[in-house]
């Protein structure tokens, strides 16, 4: 989820179910067309819980290090392509996001990328000289759905969007992103999370001042994120073994405008700090760029 949603327009109609499984998408160097007929229902109440199961169930989005997705589960035919684009300089792309569907944006390599980069973890999210594709997908959850990454949980979503950066993975390794609803037995869906109103209405093509957030390594994943979005930052997250226990916080990677050769890491890797770039510190930042919240596999 962002932490400052961007403006997204609605399509006169909203999108039906597909009743076909979707297919692995391998490279994607061409578009990924969402062209679905038109439909017509009323939302579903937000307080709906374990009824809705039989609705949604659960769905996996599985990236390997050659750029393929394989989308799989019990509900895969609530999930329809939503396009695919380059990540020039790491910005990401405006996806369209009708009401009541939940977005996922999948950044990752195709081709010539995807190859370079199954060879070793490279040090930057994304590198320089390759644009990386993000892959998109509107999923009809129906209510709220609770979001894994590699086994760990990030947050629950409803009606929002939910980025992956998948460029840092290694030769024989795969990222899962789960969305699985709510189920007996199971506790249900939390209370929407409070709005930022100081986010309200801000450019997301302005540079715009930012304070980087104390973050420790090991702090739960939703404390992050309420830090973040006090600070109207876009996220995505990304999964990498590293220090910290799995499934907390192990670094985030804000970038810089007009430095896409820079991500400042809070807290710091390496005991490296650049000057006047710690917590506490006020940084431009470019609101296409999403900051990364790195998640201790």
């Amino acid at each position: 989820m962002h932490a400052h949603r961007r403006t997204h327009h609605a399509r006169t109609h909203p999108y039906p179910r597909l009743r076909h499984p979707v297919p692995l998408v391998g490279g994607a160097t061409a578009l990924v067309a969402a062209l679905l007929a038109t439909g017509c229902g009323s939302a579903p109440d937000a307080t709906t819980g374990a009824a809705d199961d039989s609705a949604f169930s659960t769905v996996r989005f599985e990236l390997g290090p050659r750029g393929g997705i394989q989308v799989s589960g019990a509900s895969r035919d609530a999930v329809a392509p939503a396009g695919a684009h380059p990540a020039s300089a790491g910005r990401a792309h405006a996806f369209d996001r009708p009401d009541g569907r939940l977005l996922v944006v999948l950044r990752h390599w195709s081709g010539p990328g995807a190859e370079r980069a199954s060879r070793g973890r490279v040090p930057r999210l994304p590198p320089l000289d390759e644009a990386a594709v993000e892959t998109a997908f509107l999923v009809d959850t129906a209510n709220w759905v609770r979001a894994d990454l590699d086994g760990h949980p990030l947050q629950w979503l409803r009606r929002d969007t939910i980025r992956i950066d998948a460029t840092n993975i290694a030769a024989g390794d795969t990222a899962r992103l789960t969305l699985s609803a709510p189920h007996r037995g199971r506790d249900g869906q939390p209370t929407p999370p409070a709005g930022n109103r100081s986010c309200e209405g801000l450019d997301d093509w302005a540079t715009r001042d930012a304070v980087l957030p104390a973050v420790e390594a090991g702090a739960p994943v939703a404390d992050v994120l309420a830090r973040l979005r006090k600070q109207c930052l876009d996220v995505q997250y990304a999964s990498l073994p590293g220090g910290a226990r799995p499934g907390t916080v192990e670094r985030v990677l804000v970038p810089l405008a007009g430095r896409p050769d820079v991500l400042v890491a809070v807290p710091t890797v390496g005991g490296t700090e650049l000057p006047g770039r710690t917590a506490g510190s006020t940084v431009l930042v470019d609101p296409r760029r999403p900051a990364t919240m790195v998640v201790a596999r």
